[in-house]
């Protein structure tokens, strides 16, 4: 939901950002794995306790997500650059909330996996969305930016890192904030469902 207004604010800055590491050779496929990495090594570091760390990685991890795609502008986008940064992006996203199981399974894991389970439904809506789109030149321009065309929600990817700083800066508090932004993806994917059949039937 916020993504369209997020976006236009921080590029100008990741566009800076972009252009030195373009000018040092850098390619915007390896941005998105070294950014991968980091935020993988997000999930022990929850799980040893060390949210501040996490939150650091976190930020890296989504630091890099946006430098990537302003590199490849500037060496030319790719299909293949494209999924794989959509595809890592939807592992780290199911990834992140294992590492708050791990921290403390008695009351955390149940919220967790619903959690991921939503994440199911937000994800597959969007890439079964984005396929079926492309077979029929539907496009959107105000998601211009974006790799793959998809239908907007109420989670997106700017409420998906609230949730996780959140997570870690109230790390007591994780399954109540799990619950709830379960309970918005959920509905974002009856939204994307509902609104991409009507699409296609369109």
């Amino acid at each position: 939901m916020l993504d369209k207004y997020i976006s236009p604010v921080i590029k100008p800055a990741l566009a800076s950002g972009a252009k030195v590491l373009h000018a040092k050779g850098v390619s915007a496929d390896h941005v998105t794995l070294y950014g991968f990495l980091i935020g993988l090594a997000a999930v022990p570091a929850v799980a040893f306790g060390y949210t501040t760390l996490a939150l650091i990685l976190l930020v890296l991890n989504r630091l890099a997500d946006g430098l990537d795609g302003e590199v490849a502008r500037l060496s030319g986008s790719t299909d293949a650059g494209s999924f794989l940064d959509i595809t890592l992006d939807f592992i780290f996203y199911a990834a992140f909330p294992l590492g708050f199981a791990l921290l403390d399974p008695v009351n955390n894991a149940v919220a967790a996996a619903f959690l991921v389970t939503s994440f199911v439904g937000t994800g597959a809506s969007f890439l079964a969305f984005a396929s079926q789109a492309e077979k029929r030149n539907i496009e959107s321009p105000q998601f211009s930016y974006k790799g793959l065309y998809y239908l907007d929600g109420l989670a997106e990817g700017t409420e998906t890192i609230v949730c996780f700083v959140l997570m870690c800066l109230f790390p007591a508090n994780f399954a109540t904030i799990a619950w709830v932004f379960a309970a918005i993806c959920v509905l974002t994917a009856v939204n994307r469902v509902y609104s991409g059949y009507k699409t296609i039937c369109d």
